[in-house]
């Protein structure tokens, strides 16, 4: 790639880059994704494809509600199969407490008009019958669906093209040049692409991105195990969040099973940074982790050492190399996925694989313009909700480069909220 020229640079070809290149080339904008690996390598197509209004913080809703009536046309939209498949989603309950979680966060849902409901074991029996496992109740939202990752990000990457984006995989940032206080070029490792805006959608790599254009975005990075099973006869079309694991059942079949025992955090250099804004949350939802110290907390700093090669190429050691999933992981989850479906007691597991999870200090993404250097925004922070919340998220990037204003209300999620102490309240992650 030659030095070239843009209108919008985006970092990161994920479902919300591809998403916000796609609405940008409609509107004949001159769009330009840069991607260290392929289409889809990360998160946005390691995700376990829940789309789900139902359990959102209140700033997230109207959006999660819009964007719900955009997936149930956008196979359509996009000409391309994305598996969707509208059958409602469902939390359980084992126990009083888990019950009066949901109750408030049922009258939340009902304040936007969503049909959330709570239901009792038998009423969830009625939905699926063959479910056996030790719970009391449910929330039940029939609205929500569920998709196929991979294929939603690529479909969106194609149509992109189509529209006259240009996007270059296999091609990492490793710079953001700033000139008089704005945003001048983005340097990459195959050329400078001179651009007045830059939008970072990077993912569980955006705090890196960020610090090349001196900011410091709060971000901690999880490891979560996913496994799919062999194919078996239909089951149910509803995305269940059960306790110990959580799961759901594509059209050829298999489940996609994941959740149990949580997901793993590898202590690294950056635990270090905003530490105090995290604890509200992790203290919440604790139970949802496993600590890990040792070999990326070691690999971190030699990548920090003078003359280490990730000093010019902070991201070559991540290109091509797989998440490790946990082993262990995968084996609670078919034993609890087990335990609530005992006539599957004989079902395989066909692969397994792991994804980095971004997360924001209160779990809400971080979305829109910053004010130093101008030109630059965040697409980010989306802590296990960017796939669902993907369509959407590229209507409003591309309202806010293209109109200057969103139609949606983003200022709980602006950057400066973590300066400003204005984060959303604690709460349990479902």
């Amino acid at each position: 790639m030659a030095d070239s020229t843009a209108d919008v640079v985006i970092i990161g070809g994920g479902i919300a880059g591809c998403a916000t290149a796609y609405n940008l080339a409609k509107l004949n904008v001159k769009v330009v994704i840069v991607e260290k690996g392929n289409i889809g390598d990360e998160q946005s197509g390691r995700a376990w494809g829940f789309v789900r209004q139902q359990g959102r913080d209140p700033v997230e809703m109207p959006m999660m509600i819009a964007c719900n009536k955009i997936w149930q046309g956008l196979s359509q939209e996009l000409n391309a199969d994305l598996e969707w498949v509208q059958g409602g989603n469902l939390a359980l309950a084992k126990d009083g407490e888990s019950i009066q979680r949901f109750e408030e966060s049922v009258a939340i849902s009902r304040q936007f008009g969503l049909d959330t409901r709570l239901l009792s074991r038998d009423e969830v029996r009625k939905l699926i019958p063959s479910m056996e496992g030790s719970f009391i109740g449910g929330m039940y939202t029939p609205g929500d669906g569920h998709a196929e990752p991979i294929k939603t990000t690529t479909a969106f990457a194609r149509a992109a093209q189509e529209h006259g984006a240009e996007i270059y995989t296999g091609c990492a940032a490793e710079g953001i040049e700033i000139t008089g206080g704005k945003v001048s070029a983005v340097i990459t490792e195959r050329g400078i692409i001179r651009t007045p805006v830059v939008v970072c959608a990077a993912g569980a790599w955006s705090s890196k991105i960020g610090r090349m254009a001196g900011l410091s975005l709060p971000q901690r990075v999880v490891r979560a195990t996913v496994a799919e099973t062999h194919p078996v006869p239909p089951v149910t079309q509803i995305g269940v969040w059960a306790p110990g694991v959580s799961f759901r059942q594509r059209p050829n079949g298999s489940f996609y099973i994941a959740g149990g025992g949580g997901s793993d955090y590898d202590v690294n250099l950056d635990t270090f940074r905003h530490l105090r804004l995290f604890l509200p949350n992790y203290l919440k939802n604790r139970g949802l982790f496993r600590i890990r110290v040792g070999g990326e907390l070691v690999k971190d700093i030699g990548r920090r050492l003078p003359g280490s090669p990730a000093r010019k190429h902070p991201f070559a050691h991540s290109v091509g190399v797989e998440p490790r999933p946990n082993p262990k992981t995968v084996q609670r989850t078919l034993k609890n996925f087990v335990e609530q479906f005992p006539s599957l007691s004989s079902i395989g597991i066909k692969r397994v694989w792991a994804g980095r999870i971004d997360a924001t200090p209160d779990a809400v993404p971080v979305l829109g313009a910053v004010d130093k250097p101008e030109g630059f925004l965040f697409a980010t922070g989306f802590s296990g909700h960017g796939f669902a919340m993907g369509p959407i998220v590229g209507i409003i990037m591309s309202q806010l480069i293209v109109n200057g204003e969103s139609e949606f209300d983003i200022h709980p999620m602006r950057y400066n909220r973590f300066k400003e102490g204005d984060l959303a309240k604690p709460r349990n992650v479902l």
